[in-house]
């Protein structure tokens, strides 16, 4: 199994193998931000971040929305102990999120670079958990096997873009455009090209 210790984090976020740019981040954050205001015609006041990691997005949703409720998940032992008090940041696997009974819906979900790494099963409880948490719009950043793919690679599952497709759909997540989803309560309200095309 992959430990997501210390040495992980150095090496894939701070290290000259870092996959992550601090302004790259802060663009994922301003999109999906924008997104969910857009369609919730309002600003978002409360934030879930699934596999945060060291929740760089916190500081940036701070920065961008003071006084905005952030509440992180992660599996890694290394980062709660870490960060967890100071950085709001839970102890739990992808699939385990329905047992923290977090306190949603919450206006947006973040979930960056996370589901090719979580096995089929995990990942249909853990999308299930999203939907029912969610009452605005979902981040949710994932790579296909029809995608070029940089940096970690281990235990990375290679699922096809229908695949992706059937689970998002079996959660109830309505895709928009790039790695925006909404959840029903939003969709409902969602014209075609709102949806991406879709009737």
């Amino acid at each position: 199994m992959k430990t997501y210790d210390r040495a992980y984090f150095n090496r894939w976020y701070r290290s000259r193998s870092r996959v992550h740019q601090t302004a790259a981040v802060a663009r994922k954050v301003a999109v999906a931000l924008a997104s969910a205001e857009y369609l919730l015609g309002r600003r978002v006041r409360d934030v879930l971040d699934v596999g945060c990691g060291e929740a760089p997005w916190r500081a940036i949703l701070r920065r961008m929305r003071p006084g905005i409720r952030y509440q992180g998940v992660d599996a890694s032992e290394y980062v709660v102990r870490r960060f967890g008090r100071t950085r709001d940041i839970r102890l739990a696997r992808f699939g385990e999120l329905e047992r923290l009974e977090l306190k949603g819906p919450f206006d947006l979900i973040a979930c960056s670079d996370v589901l090719h790494y979580v096995p089929t099963r995990e990942l249909r409880r853990g999308l299930a958990a999203i939907s029912k948490l969610l009452f605005g719009v979902a981040w949710i950043e994932v790579f296909t096997s029809a995608d070029p793919i940089t940096g970690d690679t281990r235990e990375f599952h290679r699922r096809s873009p229908i695949v992706y497709r059937r689970l998002f759909r079996e959660a109830g997540l309505t895709h928009c455009g790039n790695y925006i989803f909404a959840g029903e309560q939003i969709a409902n309200t969602l014209t075609t090209f709102e949806r991406g095309g879709q009737p």
